[in-house]
């Protein structure tokens, strides 16, 4: 059980290296506090583990970000690491929405 635990910090520590590398060029393009954005809500969205309801902080985050652009900018890398599934519920949580069937990396928001 500890193993596992350690590979899920080291593939969210990963993941966030990978997006840490790619956050200059997206804080320059997409309004909202990247940095914030990846310290307050990387727990709430990393692949292993439930879906757990997000921080006050996150959400205060997340209603400062430009979503759609950020959408835009979802590598593969980073949803090997992060499950789309948990950012749109997270988004919801915090009172944000995106139109059904929106784009997010290689993610589309549910229809239905």
């Amino acid at each position: 059980m500890e193993a596992v635990k350690f590979l899920a910090k080291l593939l969210l520590i990963v993941g966030i290296i990978t997006v840490l590398n790619n956050q200059e060029v997206l804080a320059q393009q997409c309004k909202g506090d990247v940095e914030g954005l990846i310290r307050e809500c990387a727990q709430y969205v990393q692949r292993p583990g439930p879906k757990t309801r997000p921080s006050q902080g996150c959400c205060n985050i997340i209603k400062k970000v430009d979503v759609l652009c950020a959408c835009k900018r979802i590598t593969k890398e980073v949803e090997q690491i992060i499950s789309m599934e948990k950012v749109f519920y997270v988004l919801k949580s915090c009172g944000g929405n995106m139109r059904r069937g929106t784009k997010c990396g290689s993610y589309r928001v549910p229809i239905a």
